[in-house]
């Protein structure tokens, strides 16, 4: 009898528990632990271990262009996704740098006139600035608008973010940095999630011209620690021009299913009808065509050190994208990029970085007046001191 008094109480007690909501099992955050902050500060000083262009600056290159010492970009970053309790997020990222003057959108910072490297432009950005909600549909329908960074690419803006320090080809030539527009996200599936929306343009505030571009992503977990990307864009780029499409398909897959290591790759296909430089200097074939492609592996062999490579080839079969050996002429860049990265203490991180650039006929180091390409070859060696405060 009392034998089965004692299973019959672990029974209920099992019962009972089995009862309790899943909420109930973990606290609930409160409104600021929804908040994720994110700041840090970043100085570089690059070495061109051949011949640099005129102005002393390393071609076909983005946040490390200029040779010498940089100080790149000071960000501070606040966002909170939309969670059951609070439906609503948005997100907020300021910078100030020379990195900024690169990162402006038309119509924020910079006008018509301004070209890179944008050097008379203000060296503070305001890189997004978006609200989101998300509403009881299904398993949820978010909407978010504003302005906020691209769907497409394995790299990012922020530096700490990436496993290299300078910025591969396919995000300097291949793809947008920012939009400004809406995106619709829903996930049917556990593993699957779709992305689709309305923006300005590529890097584009105000649009310049009267046409929206359309932009998207499927985002795919079919394995553990597996993810797979299919991210697009399409739509007029051109001044004036509402029916040249720009569109470029983006491909992205990362594994981390083995401990320490991180395996990637990233493919782009894109294509410009009627492209501007093309049209200036040809009677035919004016439609601009380039394919991208990028690996990249990094062990951690200690909490505080890590070491990544990244092999990369554009194939630029019209000169449009790059302009490396001039409007018309086909080029295709090779680079391969090593990096050592040790965390020295707290948030202070420091990273050294050798690249080599290759390309199929001469597209660096300009003599004269800057047009005339001296160098199938550039080589670099940096230094980059990074310090996290979140």
């Amino acid at each position: 009898m009392r034998l089965a008094r004692v299973a019959l109480t672990v029974s209920m007690v099992a019962a009972m528990a089995s009862a309790v909501p899943a909420w109930a099992e973990e606290k609930a955050k409160t409104f600021w632990e929804e908040n994720t902050l994110f700041a840090y500060i970043e100085n570089s000083y690059v070495w061109n271990l051949g011949n640099t262009s005129r102005g002393r600056v390393n071609d076909l290159r983005y946040y490390d262009f200029d040779a010498g010492y940089t100080f790149n970009i000071a960000e501070f970053s606040i966002k909170k996704d939309p969670s059951a309790r609070y439906p609503f997020g948005y997100g907020l990222v300021l910078t100030a740098g020379i990195d900024s003057q690169k990162n402006h959108a038309l119509g924020i910072f910079r006008g018509d006139d301004d070209q890179f490297a944008f050097r008379n432009t203000p060296a503070f950005d305001l890189q997004e600035a978006y609200g989101s909600y998300k509403f009881p549909l299904g398993s949820g329908l978010t909407l978010k608008a504003g302005k906020f960074v691209t769907l497409l690419g394995y790299e990012v803006i922020e530096a700490p973010n990436n496993l290299n320090f300078s910025r591969g080809y396919l995000f300097t030539f291949s793809t947008p940095f920012t939009h400004v527009g809406a995106l619709a996200t829903y996930a049917p599936l556990d593993w699957l999630s779709l992305t689709a929306g309305t923006v300005v343009g590529w890097d584009v505030a105000r649009d310049n011209n009267s046409a929206m571009s359309f932009t998207g992503q499927i985002a795919l977990t079919p394995l553990k620690d597996f993810t797979l990307n299919l991210n697009w864009i399409t739509g007029p780029e051109q001044n004036d021009q509402d029916t040249n499409l720009r569109t470029v398909l983006d491909f992205v897959a990362a594994y981390t299913g083995i401990k320490k290591l991180t395996l990637a790759a990233n493919v782009d296909v894109g294509w410009e009808n009627d492209e501007p430089s093309l049209v200036a200097t040809r009677s035919s074939s004016t439609t601009a065509t380039w394919q991208a492609y990028a690996a990249y592996v990094a062990y951690d062999w200690t909490e505080a050190l890590r070491t990544a490579l990244r092999g990369e080839i554009f194939r630029d079969a019209d000169g449009a994208r790059t302009h490396a050996a001039g409007i018309g002429s086909p080029v295709t860049l090779y680079g391969i990029t090593a990096t050592a990265q040790y965390k020295i203490w707290k948030g202070l991180m420091g990273r050294v970085e050798y690249r080599h650039d290759q390309a199929s006929r001469k597209a660096f180091a300009a003599t004269g007046d800057g047009t005339v390409p001296t160098s199938r070859a550039q080589d670099t060696i940096t230094i980059v001191l990074d310090y996290l405060f979140f």
